[in-house]
């Protein structure tokens, strides 16, 4: 048996530290709990000191399988100092654990808020998102709880616990893409939107319009600055008949890209449906401008000019 510990909250919580490096989490449990009674009984207030312990606490509980007390130590962690990194993804390990793919979505995306590039987070995120999207459906994001919104201060900062058994790749910065509505989407929002946008090309191809739409809806939640993705959406409102639908998605992508093609052929289109044929025969033009022997469009100009004499 070692050497007593002197009961000084700095002493103990280095041997925690180091009793975790050794694999001895039950150890270092008892070491951080010692920790965190001292540091209380002194009565000062030492809110970040307190933090990390129990943050370095819930580590262990995780390594146990304990997800139901990492999750109470992390929730005392981040009452104490919000928006700590460690904490959050701590918890969101052990939600995810527990199958509470909610709130363990919540958690990975608060922390992406704080700083984009832990690789950890991304993985954990787009884990959750097809989690959620499998047992909840196309809708899932109505059912998600509300996600706390990271004051500026909060963003960037990792805190400062001298426990590093979690080592994220922060090795080149995920770009980030501002989209036309405001939103902002990380890389992994902008990775999963262009799977997700595949995924319904690969339906259209099987002639599975339906499922095709609700890939493409999928794809537009995570990142809206694809113009193809809004006239692919087009085309498979066409095929269902569902024309004012078309309409809107192809103005959407031409917004993005005043040059798609495939855009002012599918809302001319949608615009013969509807019998608005001024409106079709000035998309044709438009289109023909852009591509004079459009042979299709060339085709749908005369039975847009037989209709309008």
């Amino acid at each position: 048996m070692g050497p007593k510990l002197a009961d000084s909250v700095e002493a103990l919580r280095a041997a925690g530290n180091q009793s975790f490096r050794n694999g001895q989490f039950a150890e270092a449990t008892v070491l951080y709990s010692r920790a965190l009674r001292t540091l209380q009984a002194q009565g000062c207030s030492n809110p970040e000191e307190e933090s990390i312990l129990f943050s370095n606490r819930a580590a262990c509980h995780l390594k146990d399988g304990n997800c139901r007390d990492c999750i109470k130590d992390c929730t005392s962690a981040l009452a104490l100092i919000p928006f700590s990194m460690k904490p959050l993804l701590r918890r969101a390990s052990a939600y995810e654990a527990l199958e509470k793919y909610p709130l363990a979505y919540v958690d990975y995306k608060t922390v992406l808020q704080i700083d984009d590039s832990v690789a950890s987070a991304v993985e954990g995120l787009n884990r959750m998102t097809r989690a959620l999207m499998d047992s909840l459906g196309p809708e899932w994001r109505l059912k998600l709880p509300s996600i706390p919104l990271v004051p500026v201060t909060a963003q960037k900062r990792w805190d400062s616990s001298p426990l590093e058994y979690h080592k994220e790749n922060t090795k080149g910065k995920f770009r980030e893409a501002t989209t036309t509505k405001g939103r902002v989407s990380s890389a992994g929002d902008v990775e999963r939107a262009r799977i997700l946008k595949e995924e319904g090309n690969e339906l259209v191809k099987k002639g599975n319009h339906k499922k095709a739409i609700e890939k493409y809806s999928e794809s537009l939640s995570f990142s809206d600055i694809e113009s193809a993705t809004y006239s692919n959406r087009a085309l498979c409102h066409l095929a269902l008949k569902q024309y004012k639908e078309a309409v809107r998605d192809c103005t959407e992508a031409l917004r993005l890209d005043g040059k798609n093609v495939k855009a002012f052929y599918r809302r001319a289109q949608a615009y013969k449906a509807l019998k608005d044929y001024k409106s079709s025969f000035e998309d044709i033009n438009s289109l023909l401008q852009l591509e004079p022997r459009n042979g299709p469009a060339q085709k749908l100009q005369q039975e847009v000019n037989q209709s309008l004499n």
